[in-house]
């Protein structure tokens, strides 16, 4: 976990009743900015407030105002004890367990909670609401466990110790990481902790907003990566003397799924000028060809964007939602239960991520393979070795990606298959959405290192095939990786600090912004 919320000359962004984009979450949760709350969605957190007061002043029991909550839901409380039920609420679902979750994760849920707040559905008061953004402004992370939510209802546990913070208990990091009880944060920000009010406790709890925070930096991530994917990809197919004619667009067309025509347009442009791939266009060349791994590229690619896309929409319909339980609706003056806290939607496509994520991976590393094997690496020397036999080559690095591609096959295991009931029996079937988060975030980081293998592979193969000269674009990587301290081929030295260089590189976006800076933006 980073524990510097590094500083941001972003402009504040301001939370109103409508959803967040995906932008202004990668900006708070990543980039450190400011938030505040538009006149808007103070309006509307007031007539929503003004409900909820009126049903805690009435006889008549309401869920979540003036009663207990899950299977203790039958139980009237009070008024003159409303105020502890609420702390209580708060104290004993904030019950997480394991390491610390990571700061862009816990801030990217923390504004999500602060959107919902503002749709004027859920019933807390505009102070209430103003702490939350104020602990986001003033980098204040709550500690969030790594273990307690069921995704269902919502992620209870780490909001939970979120809206301890706001009450000046528990631990949060300060704005430089460091540990510190949560009064003493907000006494040095100038911030004072809120007693919560009727209905305020269960509203800041009772969301599907660190699943779906995880879900969209994965998207983000996962959009970069599959173009960086596209890059490999090239690298590997002239490396190893592919054609790029299987990527015609004339071929795409009689499939026409628009992933795979994206990702065939941008090898065809990444290999254009290529000196490498010219070399055995003419009628000497022998290859029928090539192995799935380099001619299927942009099907596997493909059907990754579209999946992708698919989790964008998902996720858009999801950053548009009111999730809590009961739900305000102002207009009509009541307080309704309801079951949109359930994480299924948001859980479904982040297996399906996960999916993505290990089988681009499984591709990737084929294609990096076969670079090493003298048999299929048509006239490269074995594992691209300076003097095979006593030196190695890239023999482990390959090894390397294939302990990260099994890794990413178990995690590609659905949660949300599993359900464990809760809650004496109320909570009965649970989404697990959480969980697929958690291993979703795993995936997308294997995957980046499994893809930085392939071109610092590739990259060393290229520079083998000398005085053949490589594309524009794929040569800009290479000249990258020599830009930035990884050496071409040679005899066998340190290799973890090239590849851990080269994962940077990846994960940055460097590379992908390299390829780009001679062909323009790749296609998604």
């Amino acid at each position: 976990m980073t524990d510097v919320l590094a500083p941001t000359a972003l402009d504040p962004v301001e939370i109103g009743v409508g959803p967040v984009s995906f932008a202004d979450l990668v900006a708070v949760a990543r980039g450190g900015a400011a938030v505040r709350l538009g006149e808007d969605a103070l309006a509307a957190i007031d007539r929503a407030r003004a409900v909820v007061d009126e049903l805690a002043a009435a006889p008549t029991p309401a869920y979540g105002v003036s009663t207990g909550f899950g299977a203790l839901a039958t139980r009237h409380i009070p008024t003159e004890m409303r105020a502890q039920l609420q702390r209580s609420l708060v104290r004993s679902h904030a019950a997480g367990s394991g390491p610390e979750v990571e700061r862009e994760v816990v801030r990217a849920l923390m504004l999500l909670r602060l959107s919902t707040l503002a749709t004027g559905h859920t019933g807390v008061r505009r102070e209430t609401a103003s702490l939350l953004a104020g602990l986001l402004t003033h980098g204040i992370t709550p500690v969030v466990r790594e273990y307690g939510s069921l995704g269902c209802s919502g992620d209870l546990a780490p909001l939970s110790h979120c809206a301890l913070a706001l009450m000046g208990e528990g631990e949060v990091r300060d704005a430089e990481g460091t540990l510190m009880p949560a009064a003493q944060a907000l006494a040095a920000a100038g911030l004072g902790p809120v007693e919560l009010a009727a209905k305020e406790g269960l509203a800041l709890i009772n969301g599907t907003d660190g699943m779906l925070g995880m879900l969209v930096m994965a998207i983000e991530d996962l959009r970069m990566l599959l173009r960086t994917a596209d890059v490999a990809a090239a690298m590997s197919v002239e490396g190893q003397l592919g054609t790029d004619r299987v990527f015609a667009p004339e071929l795409q067309a009689i499939r026409p799924h628009p992933g795979q025509a994206a990702s065939a347009a941008n090898l065809t442009a990444l290999l254009a000028d290529s000196g490498v791939v010219a070399s055995h266009r003419g009628p000497d060349c022998n290859r029928v060809q090539d192995a799935y791994s380099l001619r299927c590229s942009p099907q596997v690619h493909g059907a990754a964007r579209d999946t992708v896309d698919h989790a964008i929409l998902v996720a858009g319909r999801e950053l548009a939602s009111a999730v809590d339980n009961p739900v305000v609706l102002a207009e009509d003056g009541r307080v309704e239960s309801n079951g949109n806290f359930h994480g299924a939607p948001v859980a479904y496509v982040l297996d399906f991520l996960a999916i993505v994520a290990a089988d681009v991976a499984s591709i990737s590393e084929r294609r990096t393979d076969r670079f090493l094997d003298k048999a299929r690496n048509h006239g490269l020397p074995p594992f691209l070795a300076d003097d095979p036999g006593v030196d190695s080559g890239h023999m482990i690095a390959q090894y390397t990606q294939a302990a990260i591609v099994s890794e990413l096959k178990r995690l590609a295991v659905p949660a949300s298959v599993d359900s464990i009931p809760s809650s004496a029996m109320q909570e009965d079937h649970v989404s697990m959405g959480w969980s697929a988060a958690r291993k979703l975030r795993r995936a997308v980081d294997g995957l980046t290192r499994v893809v930085a293998i392939e071109v610092l592979t590739a990259a060393r193969a290229l520079d083998l095939r000398a005085p053949l000269t490589p594309s524009p674009a794929t040569g800009a990587v290479v000249a990258l990786l020599r830009g930035s301290g990884v050496e071409g081929p040679g005899p066998d030295r340190h290799l973890s600090p090239e590849i851990e260089a080269t994962v940077e590189l990846v994960a940055s976006g460097a590379v992908l912004r390299a390829a780009e800076g001679v062909v323009g933006p790749l296609r998604w």
